[in-house]
């Protein structure tokens, strides 16, 4: 077999682990980096929180429309019994019948000129 030769002059110098020295590229890289990341979490938070409201005033404009919904239908019924109420048949079996009244005769109506 043949044995491989080496070349050892393009080895890297390993770094000192006390003193590490960074770039300033590195640095402001770093910075831009934690900028996008607070910007893109703000813009998160600010998206979640307003699909919240929104499913929010959805829910509460149900509520409301089936509330309106509701009162149109009891006004409705209110409605049809102040209707029935009213009516003189219905007035005038309970003059008779509850009240004892009667139809006046001929002679209890009075013409006024």
């Amino acid at each position: 077999m043949a044995q491989a030769r080496t070349d050892y002059t393009k080895v890297a110098a390993p770094r000192v682990l006390g003193g590490i020295e960074v770039s300033p590229h590195r640095i402001d890289l770093f910075k831009y980096l934690m900028i996008c990341m607070v910007v893109f979490t703000l813009v998160s938070v600010f998206h979640v929180w307003s699909r919240f409201k929104l499913v929010e005033l959805n829910l509460r404009i149900s509520e409301a429309s089936r509330q309106l919904s509701a009162a149109e239908q009891e006004q409705k019924c209110l409605s049809l019994e102040a209707a029935s109420l009213k009516s003189p048949a219905r007035i005038e079996t309970i003059a008779k019948n509850d009240l004892g009244m009667a139809l006046p005769t001929e002679q209890q109506v009075i013409h006024v000129k």
